[in-house]
């Protein structure tokens, strides 16, 4: 797809959002919060999709999500905090910081390295705030099982993570 068709249908996107906003009486009452639960929903739905491997139910189920980015985007600028372009600037800003071995002169020779390095930037990135913890960014909503999976994860990533229980030693010593 060349690039004019995406920006179009990304504009189409956003003009449709605006219209709603102004002319759709449920649209217009909606805020962050009254989305926040269709929003969990919604992304349940794209990874049952992905699950199922269906590739039509992945691409409408990515527009749903992407329909509720869009929406807490407009609902920002309408209180004049950030808009969509600023979402977009912000997402391209972490993503080149995070990849410092495409985009700097940092090397990864691997996925392994790759992502022990985004765990070791992410710890970085609150310039002057309290510095972050190696758990930061695991979402207190999280379902248990899946919060808990993610947390060993994180541990993992930065040497809480061994192939047999006396390993663990090594590591308290």
């Amino acid at each position: 797809m060349n690039e004019d068709k995406k920006k179009i249908a990304f504009e189409r996107c956003l003009t449709i959002m605006d219209r709603l906003r102004n002319e759709c009486p449920w649209d217009k009452k909606q805020t962050n919060e009254t989305l926040r639960s269709h929003s969990i929903e919604e992304v349940y739905e794209l990874s049952d999709a992905i699950l199922d491997n269906n590739a039509d139910d992945i691409k409408k189920e990515l527009g749903d999500v992407l329909l509720h980015i869009i929406f807490y985007a407009k609902i920002a600028e309408e209180k004049q905090q950030f808009d969509i372009a600023d979402v977009c600037n912000a997402l391209c800003d972490k993503l080149i910081y995070r990849h410092p071995h495409v985009f700097g002169e940092v090397t990864a020779e691997n996925a392994d390295k790759v992502m022990h390095n985004w765990e070791e930037l992410k710890l970085h990135e609150n310039k002057g705030k309290s510095p972050r913890s190696v758990l930061s960014g695991v979402p207190k909503s999280l379902p248990s099982l899946i919060k808990a999976y993610r947390i060993q994860d994180k541990a993992a990533n930065v040497g809480f993570d061994w192939d047999k229980p006396s390993d663990v030693w090594d590591k308290v010593k």
